[in-house]
């Protein structure tokens, strides 16, 4: 288990209903000014995929859905871990249009979590997907829509602080720009969140690019799967979290894989056998549109800007003993 931290001196920053109110203030005011911003529509997902769909996300291949059978269909189901493969399914399916695209609230459970300040075995997210032109797969459109996303969420949380002037979380819109290959360069001695820590502690707000390919050392920053994301194409929007003294990602985002990626990357991942899942064979025919998405974690942003030092204080979960046992030790409430 993670180890959990508990800053020095740490009270919450709100009473619980005052807490529920903030955090209905951020949920409403971001996924509207995120539609806006990125020329979305909200829809409606599913909790859960069957199983040989392909459509579930693998994360990093060891986490296990959970599954159950459904007699009526005579089908076994996966609770989903994302809806990165689905939300391109849908675009294609609902007849979205070049340069439109839609957004989602996305709730999951991965089982195999490990529980600390950041992480439940509840997933709550905006998961987000957008038609794009071939002449859009380039590092340059990648970080305009992140700076979009940057924007939105520092005009939440300034529109947040007015109306609640006891917090004071202040972010900046500077996002710097960085590949996970310059940031090894810079600290070739440091383990990857080591790194995120030393460059974010300085920049403030970044988008870390490059994720999922073996660097030079031999090992990736990250682990991604092969066939959502174009690992040369992607990347993670994070903030200095100044509560917890650390790099804080809200929100892993990429250039989606086209025919000529997936191919490269399924290779690479030594996951061959995923071509003949119904969602692999349409994208390796180019009968998918190319597409730019994320996920945006909606339990981590209100941390951020709220400035808890729990997950527990905004989210409703299952929480172990020593979570428990410690959080109530030092006056927090684990909802």
């Amino acid at each position: 288990m993670k180890q959990l931290y508990i800053p020095e001196g740490y009270s919450s920053p709100l009473p619980v209903y005052e807490m529920q109110c903030a955090i209905d203030f951020i949920k409403n005011n971001f996924q509207r000014q995120l539609g806006d911003a990125l020329n979305l529509v909200r829809v409606s997902a599913p909790l859960f995929v069957t199983e040989d769909s392909g459509l579930n996300d693998d994360l990093n291949g060891v986490e296990r859905p959970v599954s159950f059978d459904i007699p009526a269909a005579g089908k076994e189901a996966q609770v989903v871990h994302s809806l990165a493969k689905w939300k391109r399914m849908a675009l294609k399916k609902y007849a979205f249009r070049m340069g439109s695209g839609l957004y989602t609230d996305m709730n999951a459970i991965r089982r195999d979590e490990e529980m600390d300040n950041l992480h439940s075995v509840y997933v709550d997210q905006w998961d987000w997907e957008k038609v794009i032109a071939r002449k859009d797969r380039n590092i340059d459109y990648l970080i305009s829509t992140a700076q979009r996303i940057v924007d939105v969420i520092c005009n939440v949380n300034e529109s947040l602080q007015w109306k609640y002037q006891n917090l004071g979380i202040r972010l900046s819109r500077n996002m710097a720009v960085i590949t996970s290959q310059e940031l090894e360069d810079m600290y070739p001695d440091k383990e990857p969140w080591e790194r995120e820590n030393l460059f974010l502690e300085e920049h403030k707000t970044a988008l870390i690019m490059k994720i999922g390919g073996n660097l030079k050392s031999g090992k990736p920053h990250d682990g991604r799967a092969p066939d959502y994301d174009d690992w040369e194409l992607n990347g993670d929007i994070m903030f200095w979290n100044e509560v917890l003294g650390r790099a804080f990602e809200v929100s892993s985002m990429g250039i989606r894989v086209d025919s000529k990626s997936l191919d490269k990357q399924l290779k690479l991942a030594g996951c061959e056998d995923r071509r003949k899942l119904p969602f692999h064979k349409m994208l390796l025919a180019d009968k998918l549109p190319l597409t730019i998405g994320g996920g945006i974690g909606q339990s981590r942003l209100c941390m951020l800007m709220i400035g808890t030092a729990h997950i527990g204080e905004v989210q409703a979960s299952v929480w172990n003993d020593e979570n428990m046992e410690i959080c109530e030790e030092h006056g927090i409430t684990l909802l």
